[in-house]
């Protein structure tokens, strides 16, 4: 009779788990528990039979390693699982511009203004060469509801006074990125009193949208 044993995850792949730290004393360490297997030598009362761990435990540590620091770091952020942020170079993009000072009229690092960011993000993640202005950027999308908004989207405010004056880009979990007039370039929510009542509507841009020959500095 064979013996029974049982074995976990976590004596596989105990020597790979890592704990990530950030500047902005944000600090995660993945949480593996521990799942006992039943044995594979015992077959079930169907026609399958479960896996060996040897064959479970490597696809397991490929979607770990996968997965950035800036990725866990993000999803805390907005309170999502880190597996809905499959864009990675996106959550780079943003880690790489998160903090830069608002300027009127700004288009670099030095200052950047929120349609030369959204304009920017756009253009190196999804190539998509946009307009100027936030009122512009509005005027060629395909205007769309606050629950149909997907990660790329874009969304509109009117900061002063009526019309679209501002402009972001939707993330996850009601959560977009901006540069802010009093904060820079950041992720907010639009569940946020000001943002919920500044909010015009989401905007999507499609590739027959766009003029391809527009200048985004323009």
């Amino acid at each position: 009779k064979a013996q029974n044993s049982t074995t976990s995850l976590t004596s596989i792949i105990s020597n790979r788990i890592v704990a990530f730290n950030f500047i902005d004393e944000i600090s995660f360490t993945p949480e593996i528990n521990t799942v006992p297997l039943i044995n594979t030598n015992t077959r079930l009362n169907t026609s399958s039979e479960i896996k060996p761990l040897t064959e479970i435990a490597p696809a397991f540590e490929n979607t770990i390693e996968k997965i950035s620091a800036t990725q866990f770091k993000y999803a805390m952020m907005m309170d999502v699982e880190v597996e809905e942020l499959t864009n990675a170079d996106l959550y780079k993009f943003i880690d790489d511009w998160y903090g830069t000072h608002y300027r009127m009229g700004g288009t670099t690092k030095k200052g950047i203004d929120c349609s030369a960011f959204s304009g920017t993000l756009l253009s190196t993640i999804f190539s998509f060469n946009m307009p100027r202005t936030a009122r512009e950027q509005y005027k060629i999308c395909e205007h769309i509801n606050k629950e149909d908004l997907l990660p790329g989207d874009l969304v509109f405010f009117h900061t002063r006074g009526r019309g679209v004056s501002h402009v972001g880009v939707y993330l996850s979990n009601n959560h977009f990125v901006h540069s802010s007039s009093s904060d820079g370039v950041k992720i907010s929510s639009l569940d946020e009193d000001y943002y919920s009542r500044k909010f015009i509507g989401g905007g999507r841009v499609n590739q027959s949208s766009v003029c391809l020959n527009h200048d985004l500095w323009d």
